[in-house]
């Protein structure tokens, strides 16, 4: 997928656990791990945007967009 989720770079900055930030954001950390681990098909902008608030980030420090090899087509 050609986006690319650094909430792991984010967490380690802020020296949080996962556990903490789903509790802190209102998710479960099953979901945040699915989130975090790029398996996520969608994310709601509420949820994005408590991520952001929690971590004190603007949402291109937790998502990126990464070009895909023309092998992958």
């Amino acid at each position: 997928m050609p986006i690319a989720v650094d909430i792991d770079v984010m967490l380690a900055r802020r020296k949080m656990s996962v556990g903490e930030l789903a509790d802190r954001v209102g998710i479960t950390p099953a979901n945040l791990a699915v989130l975090k681990n790029g398996r996520a098909k969608a994310v709601r902008f509420a949820t994005l945007a408590a991520l952001c608030d929690v971590l004190e980030c603007q949402p291109g420090d937790l998502l990126r967009w990464e070009a895909e090899d023309a092998e992958d087509d």
